[in-house]
């Protein structure tokens, strides 16, 4: 049986091509710096994004705790959203690697305030711990954008207080999709740059760490002390190579798909959507009046639909590639049909 799978976009599975790409793909040892194919997908990554140089790494939570641990010492403060990827589902990470503390900030809607984020930076006040390191994530995992103006307004005040920016851009581009830009334009506001390969690009595996030469360098060695140095990894970085080149101009269909998603939710008179948060290619939701949410994901499971449990009373519904305008359709017959 075929499942329609909007539990995330991290379900997507590779291409034909990608596989054909890693079954072709020439390898080495990329600890000792001989894999060609890694050595491409790095050069081509850093491209992407308007940085001097990337590393390849296994997930997304994998590059953003690195790049904590390479820019920051420990007892650092790192500023960062209440509600980020970092806060939220790195379990906690940033204490066992990089050793810093959170200052947490509420962001609107995952948008974040420049004048808040200047309020948290530390004086050299004898009591406090030093701010190492600003932490943005666009999109945010609410399901929105940040303006590029927002985005140059915080790179100003860290470049005025010397602090170094780092963005989870685990779907940057995405966000590019919806600011009509090329991702470099997010990129050039922030010192580093994660970005998943396994998401709605849809390789299997693996996310990148880019910025300057020196940071990478420096990095690298991290990667290798946190347990992820990989020896022929050519053959999943050949498909990173195929989601790069392939898979960008594509993901605007996504955000088409959960626009359309959203509309027909939005006409069932038992759910509200939060339309204000469905900028890139996902939809959140909650159900007006009480219902069985274990009741709802079964059915929901046995009619060929796989979705998440709510979290905080919310639902999220994300598209992908691997779901068509025909299977929103499906989903939201279905749905129709459960309250019915």
């Amino acid at each position: 049986m075929r499942y329609i799978d909007i539990r995330s976009d991290t379900v997507t599975l590779p291409t034909k091509k990608m596989r054909q790409a890693m079954f072709d793909a020439e390898v080495g040892d990329d600890v000792y710096g001989d894999d060609p194919t890694v050595k491409k997908l790095e050069k081509l990554a850093a491209k992407k994004v308007g940085k001097e140089a990337a590393l390849f790494v296994p997930s997304g939570t994998f590059g953003n705790e690195l790049a904590l641990f390479t820019h920051t010492k420990r007892g650092d403060e790192v500023i960062v959203a209440k509600n980020s990827h970092i806060v939220l589902h790195e379990v906690g990470s940033s204490a066992v690697i990089a050793g810093v503390q959170l200052r947490t900030y509420d962001s609107i809607n995952g948008i974040p305030d420049p004048v808040e984020i200047k309020s948290l930076i530390r004086s050299n006040d004898i009591h406090y711990p030093p701010t190492g390191l600003i932490c943005l994530e666009n999109p945010s995992g609410m399901g929105t954008v940040t303006s590029l103006d927002v985005m140059k307004e915080i790179h100003e005040i860290a470049r005025d207080r010397k602090i170094s920016i780092h963005l989870d851009g685990a779907r940057i581009f995405n966000a590019a999709c919806t600011l009509n830009v090329d991702a470099e334009e997010i990129a050039m506001y922030t010192d580093s740059v994660m970005f998943c390969l396994s998401k709605g690009l849809a390789a299997p595996i693996g996310s990148m760490l880019a910025g300057t030469e020196e940071f990478i360098e420096k990095a690298r060695k991290g990667r290798k002390l946190m347990g992820g140095g990989m020896r022929q990894a050519g053959i999943i970085a050949a498909a990173g190579i195929v989601a790069l080149e392939d898979m960008i101009d594509r993901l605007c269909e996504d955000h088409e798909n959960a626009t359309l998603l959203a509309k027909k939710l939005d006409e069932f008179e038992e759910i509200e959507v939060m339309k204000e948060r469905t900028q890139v290619n996902m939809v959140f939701f909650r159900f007006n009046e009480k219902i069985n949410d274990d009741a709802f994901v079964s059915y929901m499971f046995k009619k060929g639909v796989k979705i998440n449990p709510p979290e905080n009373g919310e639902y999220r519904f994300v598209t992908n590639k691997d779901v068509s305008k025909e299977d929103v359709n499906f989903v939201i017959k279905t749905i129709g049909d459960f309250l019915s």
